[in-house]
């Protein structure tokens, strides 16, 4: 008997979830990954439009493929390598890493934010209207932290101003790395991963957090450096 196909499995797992038609399943899961950055939670990194912009092969092509090598049964650098040789790059590469991972989650062999060693990490990011140096103050400077992080639990480990700051959380069972752009003189943007939590409750309590952590970073700086 034919093997299904691993794609068609999730559309069809997509299809049990919602009550949708096959076709309407399809259309809705690709649309999720077209719009990943409002709906964090689909199981596929990019679009259709954009994994065959980069690699040549759109998601069911690539899931037909890595079935094909029995990829459910090699663990993650194994398939990534793989994947990586097909395309002629290095396993690390974006492209590589996004077919492994979405393949991965798509066969139950990893959760949404889940990393290689079974781990969780979680971003949350903010554009503020200040000056970088006075964001990374903001994270590096205990006094100037305890005013949006109140709560916090950061014990700084490594600093290179005014770009990135690496913290452990709490115990340091966990670590906090942060990544500072500027966008100009007075703008900038903050991108945060916490990342070594245990699992997902924690992960999205996390997310929560530290998005609302940020908001207030972003209150204060932008107050502190209005315009008289």
């Amino acid at each position: 008997m034919t093997r299904e196909r691993s794609f068609k499995r999730l559309v069809r797992a997509h299809m049990a979830k919602t009550g949708e038609s096959y076709t309407a399943a399809r259309a809705g899961l690709l649309a999720a990954a077209e719009e990943r950055t409002a709906s964090r939670k689909s199981v596929l990194i990019t679009s259709d439009a954009e994994i065959r912009r980069r690699t040549g092969r759109g998601w069911e092509q690539w899931f037909d493929l890595l079935d094909e090598w029995n990829a459910d049964g090699l663990g993650h650098r194994e398939l990534a390598r793989r994947v990586a040789d097909e395309l002629g790059i290095e396993p690390l590469v974006w492209e590589a890493q996004a077919v492994t991972v979405s393949f991965e989650r798509a066969r139950g062999l990893r959760a949404v934010g889940q990393r290689a060693d079974g781990s969780f990490a979680v971003t949350a990011s903010r554009t503020v209207d200040a000056p970088v140096d006075r964001l990374f103050d903001a994270f590096v400077d205990p006094s100037q932290r305890a005013r949006w992080l109140p709560d916090g639990q950061l014990s700084e480990r490594t600093a290179t101003k005014p770009t990135s700051v690496r913290f452990d959380w709490a115990d340091g069972a966990t670590r906090v790395n942060v990544v500072l752009v500027a966008k100009g003189e007075a703008r900038s943007t903050v991108t945060l991963e916490h990342a070594r939590l245990a699992d997902a409750d924690a992960a999205g309590e996390m997310k929560v957090y530290w998005r609302a952590r940020l908001t207030s970073l972003k209150a204060q700086l932008e107050a502190d450096h209005a315009p008289a």
